[in-house]
């Protein structure tokens, strides 16, 4: 299998997995240290403090990087290292660590690609109420705005939000990441205030960016798949495509959410109502009593009222045209109905294939079906690039010093191969980011998975390249296999 000329290698981080150092030069509480730090929240009692001490080590990681021929890094920006406290004055000595980190990248042939928001909210605005606080957006696209000024001479491509999903609703909803909420209104209008923050920080791209610049967003989704053929386990798939998919990927591309998941949150209460801040009820109990898809909404052009949090001309600032999208994906989701459930009328089923050391089935023909997908749908011949696929696997290092990852290796091969299918059937996808380049901290995981292609020994910060990497090196030397 060959890729099309000019197809992107790289690999991908995140600030808080990798880079430690969290109390120097001046570098804020993020909600994750805060999260990390709560007793009972991360596995083994882990926290981001150390990590992979990338914040020492970056020269020696991008010279990693390029012994493995990556031809692009995604990384992402703390932004409580720009601004401590979430606004105010850049941080100098944060500027500096990225200008260098950047420098070193170019200096080895490697294009940078930056994120701004990859979950670590300073914890100052977290205070003030979080995503659920409209003002964060505007927060947002005042430290989107800084790091375009401070970066942009050197960095052409951005995301600006990572998996909102992941951030409103494991975040505010489920209680599973920072900042820990259980409150359905607060998620569902944090997850609004993503986009939002989306939108505004898009505007500041366009203000301040000359061209051969692009920006664009990195969305989490899932193949929603039913159970059987019956028509309510399809509807029942349909219902979380809704909640995972389209309530991001609609907005974004169609200016507009999705009219069923509207009518399942208002008939919830989960649209307005009071917003606690603090824990609120379990998730099973507030979605109790949704709808059936029937009420319309003026957020989705319809006639009811809308949102509290909807302004006007919200709609536009979000779909403002972006130059390209950033796919996440890992697994499928398979839904059954289940009218007793609370959760959308429906539950998620056991995988049925392999797994993942983490439990998530691996499905690589739903990565090239989903791909189709989202040209038809929504992007409509935008270039995607795949901006995390990896898997955690149960690695372990030999006594002779090394780390055979032969599922790794066939997780990569596969889902490679359903991208390049998606290619040969007219998608326009330009690249592919391995997740991840380094063993790291995984968030409520904590340490305990990996999904490095290289190996990182935590008591030493020793770097171990997996068979996976050498692997992936030699796709990228050949552009394909």
């Amino acid at each position: 299998m060959r890729f099309p000329a000019g197809f992107l290698w790289g690999a991908a981080t995140a600030a808080y997995q990798i880079e430690g150092a969290v109390r120097e030069d001046g570098r804020g509480e993020s909600i994750w240290d805060r999260f990390a730090h709560t007793p009972g929240k991360v596995a083994g009692g882990d926290t981001g403090d150390a990590a992979c001490d990338h914040y020492h080590r970056w020269a020696q990681d991008v010279d990693l990087m390029a012994d493995l021929g990556l031809q692009a890094y995604r990384f992402s920006i703390a932004w409580p290292r720009l601004f401590p406290d979430g606004s105010g004055r850049p941080n100098a000595r944060g500027v500096d660590f990225y200008k260098r980190l950047v420098e070193r990248l170019h200096a080895r042939s490697i294009r940078p690609v930056a994120t701004l928001y990859h979950w670590d909210l300073p914890q100052a605005l977290q205070e003030k109420g979080g995503w659920a606080n409209r003002d964060t957006a505007w927060r947002f696209q005042e430290y989107a705005a800084a790091a375009f000024r401070e970066l942009g001479e050197g960095v052409d491509d951005w995301a600006t939000i990572n998996e909102p999903w992941c951030a409103a609703f494991l975040g505010y909803a489920l209680g599973q990441h920072a900042p820990g909420l259980t409150d359905w209104p607060a998620a569902v209008r944090a997850s609004h205030h993503l986009l939002l923050a989306h939108g505004l920080a898009v505007r500041a791209f366009r203000d301040l960016m000359g061209p051969g610049k692009r920006v664009g967003i990195t969305l989490n989704m899932t193949a929603a798949e039913p159970a059987s053929e019956n028509e309510a386990d399809r509807a029942a798939a349909r219902r979380y495509d809704g909640f995972f998919n389209r309530w991001f990927a609609d907005p974004v591309f169609l200016g507009r959410y999705p009219e069923d998941m509207l009518a399942w949150y208002e008939a919830a209460g989960a649209l307005s109502g009071p917003v606690s801040g603090t824990a609120g009820g379990r998730p099973s109990e507030t979605l109790s009593g949704a709808g059936s898809g029937t009420t319309r909404c003026a957020a989705a052009g319809g006639g009811s009222p809308a949102p509290d949090w909807l302004r006007p001309g919200d709609m536009a600032l979000i779909s403002a045209p972006i130059d390209f999208l950033g796919l996440n994906y890992y697994t499928r989701t398979i839904c059954q109905n289940d009218p007793s459930s609370r959760f959308f009328g429906l539950r998620t089923l056991p995988p049925r294939g392999p797994v993942t050391d983490q439990n998530w089935e691996i499905a690589p023909r739903c990565l090239r079906d989903l791909l189709a997908r989202i040209q038809q749908d929504w992007t409509r011949g935008l270039p995607i690039y795949i901006h995390e696929n990896g898997a955690a696997m149960a690695d372990e290092l030999t006594p002779d010093g090394h780390v055979h990852d032969p599922g790794r290796i066939a997780f990569l091969r596969d889902h490679l191969a359903a991208a390049g299918d998606a290619i040969a059937a007219g998608v326009n996808l330009k690249g592919y980011f391995v997740w991840s380049l380094l063993d790291n901290f995984e968030w409520a995981w904590g340490y305990a998975k990996r999904f490095g292609i290289v190996y990182v020994d935590y008591a030493t910060q020793r770097r171990i390249p997996k068979d996976s990497a050498f692997w992936y090196r030699e796709v990228i030397g050949q552009n394909g296999w």
